[in-house]
Formats: C-alpha cells, structure tokens, sequence
C-alpha cells in the first residue's frame, strides 16, 4: 500500500470517528448560535496558533452566517514571527481584554478552540466569558486535554469550561500519523476535521433558523456575477 493510502486511511478513520460520536454535540452547538441569531446577537470565534484558522474558516466567506465575528488578534496568528503566538498564548490575563476588545456581551455565543486546551489565553477568556453570562462552545481535542496538565492557575482545562465540547477526535498531540521505519509523527488533523466540524455547525444552524421562518443573513461567492451588491448590504449592516 502506498504511503498515500495509508495516510487516507488513517485520515478516514480520524474522521469517521467524528463524524459518528459530534452529532449531538454540533446539533446542542447550533441551538445556541440559532437563540443568539433570534436576540439579534453574534457568534464569535477564537482560537491561537493553528486553532486560529476555523475561525477564519467561518468568516466573511460564501455560504457563511454574516452574522460570524472572527477574533483574530494579530499577536495569536503565526505569520508575524515563528513561536510569537505560543509565547504569548502562555500569557494568563488577557481574557477580559479579548472580550472587551471584541465586544461581546451575553447575547452572543462564543466559540473558543483549541486542540490541547491547556494553555492560559483560550481559558482566560472562557473563564471572563462565563462571569459574563455568554455562552460557550468549545472545539477541543479531548484524547490530548484530558492526558495532560493544564497551564493555567485554575487548573482548569478547556472542556471544563463550555457549555457545549465538540471534540475533534483527534490523536494525542495532533500529528498522530507514523512514517514506517522511523519515530516521525505527522499528518495533524485538527485543522481539517475542525474545519468539517465547523461548516457543519454553521450548516445545521442555519437549517434551524430556516425552520423556523427566520431568513439568515448568508454571504454568497463573490465570484459570481450580481453578488458584490448583495454581500455588500450584509457587510455595511453587520460587519462595520
């Protein structure tokens, strides 16, 4: 077999064990951004490192809910200097900032990831988030939280503090793929599962608020002909 195939069907395998046991999680997940949408609140996303890009995923993107803030503070990206963002992800005090940065208050949803939620800043701001009554999901990899330590003075790990845990399903810190005949790990899946994870959040919200007689503000391909007109009302109305 080649080393393709038997990187898909580690990939698959990954991926079929999401797909089988996040149903339930996405469906609690989506009920909560549907009641934010209905009390004219925001889904916000936030994420260090990697775990940043599934925020971008849902972002100002076609097909996606206008109604999606991406927290994307320039220091937890990874294209300004190589370990920039892990340095200060170690930080512990920054949640209020963050929240209060963003602006989000408790008609909104948040959605905080990270893979092995355990550093400071995704907890901070969890823990801030939780005082101030807003809702949280988390997307985490709960086969690495729960067999490591956290780094924050509470102890506390990521999962413990959401009200709705969408498990990535991921191995052990991330690369959990062997290349034969040596120690190489490789082949992470968190981003691309997590981003599958995150799309289906989004799709089965907006399903619900359609059910429910609710037109949901949805962005369309701005490669197609007539839709720079259409986003741009969804931009000029949700988005500065």
């Amino acid at each position: 077999m080649s080393i393709f195939n038997e990187y898909k069907n580690y990939f698959e395998s990954v991926f079929n064990k999401a797909i089988k046991t996040q149903e339930e999680n996405i469906i609690k997940g989506a009920k909560l951004i549907k009641e934010a949408v209905k009390n004219d609140g925001r889904f916000y996303i936030f994420g260090t490192g990697h775990s940043h890009m599934i925020a971008e995923e849902l972002f100002n993107r076609a097909g996606g809910l206008a109604l999606v803030t991406a927290m994307l503070p320039t220091e937890l990206m990874l294209h300004e200097r190589f370990n920039k963002s892990t340095v200060i992800e170690r930080i512990e005090g920054l949640g209020r900032a963050y929240l209060d940065l963003y602006d989000v208050n408790d008609k909104d949803v948040l959605m905080v990831v990270s893979n092995s939620g355990r550093n400071p800043v995704p907890i901070d701001i969890s823990i801030e988030a939780r005082k101030r009554g807003i809702k949280i999901i988390v997307m985490t990899n709960l086969n690495h939280s729960k067999e490591v330590n956290s780094r924050h003075s509470s102890n506390k790990k990521l999962y413990e503090l959401s009200d709705v845990v969408i498990d990535n399903c991921g191995e052990k810190g991330d690369a959990g793929f062997n290349i034969a005949n040596s120690n190489i790990k490789t082949g992470p899946t968190s981003s691309s599962i997590g981003c599958f994870l995150a799309q289906s959040l989004i799709t089965v919200t907006l399903d619900m608020l359609v059910k429910e007689g609710i037109e949901p503000p949805v962005f369309k391909s701005s490669n197609l002909d007539k839709a720079d007109e259409y986003n741009e009302k969804l931009i000029e109305k949700y988005l500065k």
